[in-house]
């Protein structure tokens, strides 16, 4: 059962499934940013969904926007470039330029303010506002995205290439189905997996703060947002089907790309946590990435480990832009699209994330003490101010490993085997090779600083690693530290 039946059948089996597609940070904003500049978080320096955490910040503007995939495919590449929907989540704020700020790089621009809504919205239409209100078949934003979308595809230029990046809230809370689909999937209950409702027991405090087991109105909460989330998606999945329909009538279809991806997963119980996102389990870091388009062969799987970063340089790739102009971390998938033999990939990635929290305690939850935040349900909290941490995702012949240290007073270490553990119960920090354990600190620093092509050096279990011990404890401007058995 999936509430994208046809988008499975209209992408996935006419095109390719990433079976391992992640972002390097769960969270909307500097998902979104990531997306947009192929570049990973310390590079385009948007941590969190504030102003002050750089979300659409007159910084961003100013260094990172003229600089995003679509601008260079507008102003180098030539194309016609049409946006809807959520952008990132503080756009339109006051205090950075308002809804009459429009991205360069936008032909087309029909922006959500603000995040994620379904009624009772404003879309900066180009610049100008536009109100909508709560009338089913005018203000509906999915289908609103929709009908926009097909609109731009009736009347653009027949003689420019194009490129359309429609990003819809859902299902996002609030969760609000379109009406006919508010009955759907009455059944449906979260995933029940190894890790639901149990107490992470090696894990960093704030994953152990929450309260094991969940109560039943945790639960029902949960279970009631993972039906909810699905029934928003059904009409996510009729925007696909009419997209594909009209490029099919335009008879673009079969030369036109199309991507179906998210800027992060979601958690539903796991580890006694409600629901949220922003942490470095495979839940919330691994997305869905479905492709179809010219030279992809149907019903395709593909394994190779690939992130957000790489839709940027892909898609400049695809318009036959020069990546060596480019700062992006990224690399392109058009080799993997194409099924190529004998691509080098990469084996493994960065993950980072920095907390937010609050300076005061929560009101509701003044046992909490300052700095936690998101503690709904139930007083479990899910962010921190030191809910700051980095990993390296590896995934090679011999090893799927993750490795994540965490900027906080216990600086906690977690080490998972995802081959004998795939639902990340076991943290195995303190088991694994000391050996191991110092190779991928030493990569993590280096990840943590890379730019660009440092970014795509080989991992710690590609033939081509070289590690110099000596390099750990040299000063290169980034935190090295001796393993020692109170630090695990």
């Amino acid at each position: 059962q999936t509430p994208l039946k046809k988008t499975n059948a209209l992408i996935a089996q006419m095109g390719i499934t990433f079976l391992n597609a992640y972002v390097p940070s769960a969270l909307c904003c500097p998902s979104r940013a990531s997306i947009l500049t192929g570049k990973y978080p310390h590079n385009h320096h948007v941590v969190n969904n504030t102003l002050e955490g750089n979300c659409s910040s007159k910084l961003w503007q100013k260094i990172q926007e003229p600089y995003t995939f679509p601008a260079l495919l507008k102003s180098m590449c030539g194309y016609q470039t049409f946006f809807a929907g959520k952008y990132l989540n503080e756009y339109g704020a006051e205090d950075a330029g308002g809804v009459g700020h429009v991205p360069p790089g936008w032909s087309f621009w029909y922006a959500l303010e603000k995040n994620s809504k379904y009624y009772n919205y404003t879309l900066s239409v180009n610049g100008k506002a536009r109100r909508h209100g709560e009338n089913y078949s005018v203000d509906y934003l999915t289908d609103v995205l929709a009908n926009m979308s097909l609109d731009f595809l009736e009347y653009k230029s027949n003689f420019e290439p194009f490129f359309m990046m429609i990003s819809t809230p859902a299902p996002h809370s609030p969760w609000t189905a379109a009406p006919q689909y508010t009955k759907r999937f009455q059944n449906v209950s979260a995933p029940r997996n190894s890790n639901f409702n149990i107490h992470g027991k090696n894990k960093h405090w704030l994953i152990r703060q929450a309260k094991t087991p969940m109560t039943n109105s945790s639960i029902q909460f949960l279970d009631d947002a993972y039906r909810k989330r699905w029934q928003t998606l059904l009409s996510v999945d009729d925007l696909v089907e009419k997209l594909v329909k009209k490029l099919e009538l335009n008879g673009e279809l079969d030369n036109t790309y199309i991507f179906y991806t998210s800027d992060n997963g979601f958690h539903t119980g796991q580890f006694s946590l409600p629901i949220d996102k922003r942490q470095l389990y495979e839940f919330d870091i691994k997305v869905p990435l479905l492709v179809r388009g010219p030279g992809i062969k149907p019903n395709q799987t593909n394994k190779m480990l690939v992130a957000n970063i790489d839709l940027g340089p892909t898609i400049l790739d695809i318009a036959g832009y020069d990546l060596n102009k480019t700062q992006m971390d990224g690399m392109s998938l058009l080799p993997l699209l194409r099924g190529d033999k004998n691509v080098t990939w990469r084996s493994d990635f960065l993950v980072e994330y920095q907390g937010e929290g609050y300076n005061g305690s929560d009101p509701t939850c003044p046992g909490l003490g300052p700095g936690v935040t998101h503690c709904f349900p139930d007083c479990v909290c899910e962010d921190s101010y030191n809910n700051t941490y980095a990993c390296v995702r590896t995934m090679s012949t011999s090893w799927d490993l993750q490795y994540c240290e965490f900027d906080d007073r216990e600086v906690f270490v977690e080490v998972y085997n995802l081959t004998a553990d795939p639902h990340q119960i076991n943290n195995i920090a303190k088991t694994i090779d000391q050996e191991i354990l110092e190779k991928m600190n030493y990569r993590l620093m280096m990840l943590q600083s890379c730019s660009g092509a440092t970014c795509r050096t080989p991992g710690v279990f590609d033939p081509g690693y070289r590690f110099d011990p000596r390099l750990m404890f040299s000063n290169h401007g980034v935190r090295a530290r001796r393993f020692s058995a109170q630090s695990l």
